[in-house]
């Protein structure tokens, strides 16, 4: 209701900014036509409702060759989407199978674009693209964990065997969840190797301001407070969510002065004419500022099960009334990943996975902690690809299958449209 009352201020605004932009505008280029389009866009950019972005991928370097992408559909659920980022080649041996879950947390799975570029060389890649769920019909049903970890096994079960799968951040626990169930079935299709990186999986250890925040409130609190009903006209209308504008709230709460010194210095940029260093900043809030909404069954029971009562490693963790346990992987390699500076997922809370896999041998194990870097640097930026990727790539290719593995590019990289 509130983005409909601002309608006809944004509507004034993009006139606003048209006028002071035009050619034809004598004021356009001095300093007072700069600051009111400048004070035109911050309105319009705050009170915008942000889109999906696309990955828009459409290459990678492999070795010296640069390989078209084309962005495909391998299968399609309700409320997710497997993608796969199809190299148009013909390599000498099919390249090993990786499947990146990404968070179902409020952004889109294209958040995780540069970490699908820093893969794509080095494997058949693919990525859960979580669907909207204020686009989804009643009609459709609910999604609810359990049904995360049934979308998990199915992917993978899809995929087959000589896959090896990664969790970034909140999938971390139904990933474990699901590799644990197929493990424990001898399912052909368990990953060959599981990487978990900046996740829950014991957030009793080093306590985040995220983790406080939920014991001390409980679930009843947040089923009280933050979940509403779908509105009309989206197609999922009357479905109970947990929007993805209160998470991006809690979001920027977090580091609240840095996102207004931010568009502060968005704002002398555009007065400045400086359009590099505002298009730079336009690029990462387009990203930053799209969100979408959560299933509310799905956030509360992972409030519940994961944050405040810590089944998984208390062990009281079950799936469809069958007990979850990790200590029945045995064939599936484990890596876990965190960054020193990690203030949603703490220092120890993923590495907590190690103990809970007790009866993997040691030389199927590895825990890597990234110094210097918060929870976005687990998997994304400068150090991720210098320093995170060439270990990822070479603790998989320790235990994939030798049909597959292929050695790491010592060049591969990805690039964008």
């Amino acid at each position: 209701m509130n983005h409909a009352a601002l309608a006809p201020w944004r509507a004034a605004a993009d006139a606003g900014i048209n006028f002071w932009r035009s050619p034809a505008n004598p004021f356009a280029e001095t300093q007072l036509g700069r600051s009111w389009a400048a004070s035109l866009e911050m309105f319009e950019r705050t009170t915008r409702r942000y889109g999906k972005p696309p990955f828009n991928i459409v290459d990678t370097i492999v070795g010296d060759d640069l390989i078209p992408v084309e962005e495909t559909v391998a299968l399609a659920k309700p409320f997710c989407r497997l993608l796969n980022f199809r190299k148009q080649w013909e390599p000498k041996r099919p390249q090993h199978k990786l499947l990146i879950v990404a968070p179902m947390s409020g952004h889109y799975a294209t958040l995780l674009r540069g970490t699908v570029e820093s893969m794509l060389p080095h494997y058949d890649t693919y990525i859960t693209d979580w669907v909207d769920a204020r686009a989804v019909p009643l009609i459709e049903g609910g999604f609810d964990l359990d049904d995360y970890v049934d979308y998990v096994t199915e992917f993978l079960q899809h995929l087959g065997p000589n896959t090896s799968v990664m969790a970034v951040c909140q999938p971390s626990v139904p990933v474990l969840a699901a590799v644990a169930l197929m493990n424990a079935a001898k399912d052909p299709s368990a990953p060959k190797t599981m990487i978990l990186m900046g996740g829950p999986i014991d957030t009793r250890r080093n306590p985040t301001a995220v983790n406080r925040l939920a014991q001390e409130k409980g679930v009843d609190w947040f089923r009280n407070n933050v979940i509403m009903k779908v509105p009309a006209p989206h197609a999922g209308i009357m479905r109970d969510v947990y929007p993805g504008f209160l998470q991006l709230g809690g979001f920027m709460t977090m580091n609240l002065d840095r996102h207004i010194d931010a568009h502060r210095e968005l704002f002398w940029h555009l007065v400045d004419g400086d359009g590099d260093s505002a298009e730079k900043h336009r690029d990462f809030y387009d990203e930053y500022m799209s969100v979408m909404d959560l299933t509310a069954e799905f956030y509360l029971e992972t409030v519940e099960k994961v944050f405040v009562k810590h089944d998984l490693p208390k062990g009281t963790l079950t799936h469809r009334n069958n007990a979850v346990d990790p200590s029945k992987i045995t064939s599936t390699a484990l890596m876990t990943i965190e960054g020193e500076r990690d203030d949603i997922s703490g220092v120890g809370q993923t590495e907590a996975a190690q103990d809970l896999c007790s009866n993997l041998p040691k030389d199927k194990k590895l825990h890597y902690l990234q110094p210097g870097v918060g929870h976005y640097g687990v998997f994304n930026g400068s150090r991720f690809r210098k320093e995170i990727v060439p270990r990822i790539v070479a603790f998989v290719n320790k235990n994939a299958d030798d049909r597959t593995a292929q050695k790491p590019s010592a060049n591969g990289r990805s690039k964008t449209a």
